[in-house]
């Protein structure tokens, strides 16, 4: 039913998935720019489909909402919120004899911005597993909220600015939702506002925020990823820096991304999550992708017939 060929393919579709160079037809799992290209035709959720013409403009696009098969030949296609970001979405692929699941980027613990996710039945699971490690247990969803809320109470109380830097596409809604309905004066960067009107014109509720091209004293910012090309966001004001991120479960990556605070606030799931998803679906064999390939011997120990996606990985022992 499916290949490897520098990424995943739906042999008889010829169904490029998650592939970011261009295809005749590639499923996109969501917007992140290391899950999309310019394909001539593109499979998407809605929401997915709007933020992709976003970045590539008016793009032929076959929207599949949730949970809404499609008739393809003799499959059927059909979507399930991934909880990553909002819109993202698992591809459940079926025929008359298997059916397979991809999950791209997830996250099964609920947010405030992405759809509560789903994880159906199939035969072959081909999984995500970036946080495929032990160590990677991330505290509840609440009380990294409430850390957040208040790193950035304190930063304010001492008229100092705090600019929190989250990817514009998913982390930067759902950090303005937190913080908004935790009543704090929030504002974005342009980029940040271009994405979340889109995503609340989808029926995400992101509450009130105002859009800044410099920081001034009594709000609380939130910025693109130092790495991302954007224009900074300046201003004659003392700073106080905040990243939210699973990486910063280990407690010396802060100081060496020279963070002044860092959250543990995942759009990905955890290792306990990984595991969960593996029981929830309960397939017949697993595929791993974009993790540590430790991960694919702990499913093997566990009894689960595992593999790494690309052939070229191999399992470590242990």
């Amino acid at each position: 039913m499916f290949c490897y060929d520098r990424g995943l393919r739906i042999t008889p579709l010829d169904l490029a998935v998650d592939i970011c160079r261009r295809q005749p037809r590639g499923f996109i799992s969501h917007a992140h720019s290391d899950h999309m290209a310019a394909h001539e035709l593109a499979i998407g959720t809605p929401l997915t489909a709007a933020l992709y013409r976003r970045r590539y403009g008016d793009k032929l696009v076959r929207e599949l909402p949730f949970e809404q098969p499609w008739q393809w030949d003799e499959f059927s296609l059909s979507t399930h919120p991934a909880g990553h970001i909002a819109g993202s979405a698992m591809l459940h692929v079926a025929a008359s004899d298997q059916s397979l699941l991809y999950t791209g980027d997830f996250r099964l613990r609920e947010s405030m911005t992405a759809e509560t996710p789903r994880c159906p039945h199939a035969d072959i699971l081909v999984m995500e597993c970036t946080f495929g490690q032990p160590h990677y247990k991330f505290p509840p969803r609440e009380l990294a909220s409430e850390q957040l809320i208040d790193i950035v109470s304190q930063t304010l109380r001492r008229q100092e600015v705090p600019v929190i830097h989250a990817y514009v596409t998913g982390k930067a809604q759902e950090v303005t939702a937190i913080l908004a309905h935790a009543g704090l004066p929030v504002k974005v960067h342009p980029l940040v506002a271009e994405v979340n009107a889109i995503t609340a014109a989808h029926g995400i509720k992101i509450g009130n925020y105002g859009v800044a091209t410099s920081l001034t004293e009594g709000f609380v910012y939130i910025a693109p990823p130092r790495s991302q090309k954007a224009m900074p966001l300046l201003g004659p004001v003392a700073k106080r820096t905040i990243a939210v991120t699973g990486w910063a479960i280990d407690p010396t990556w802060r100081t060496r991304q020279r963070y002044d605070y860092a959250v543990v606030l995942s759009d990905h799931a955890d290792y306990d999550e990984l595991l969960e998803c593996v029981d929830r679906v309960a397939p017949r064999q697993v595929y791993c992708t974009h993790g540590p390939m430790s991960f694919v011997a702990d499913l093997r120990e566990r009894g689960i017939d595992a593999h790494p996606l690309n052939p070229r990985d191999r399992v470590l022992a242990t």
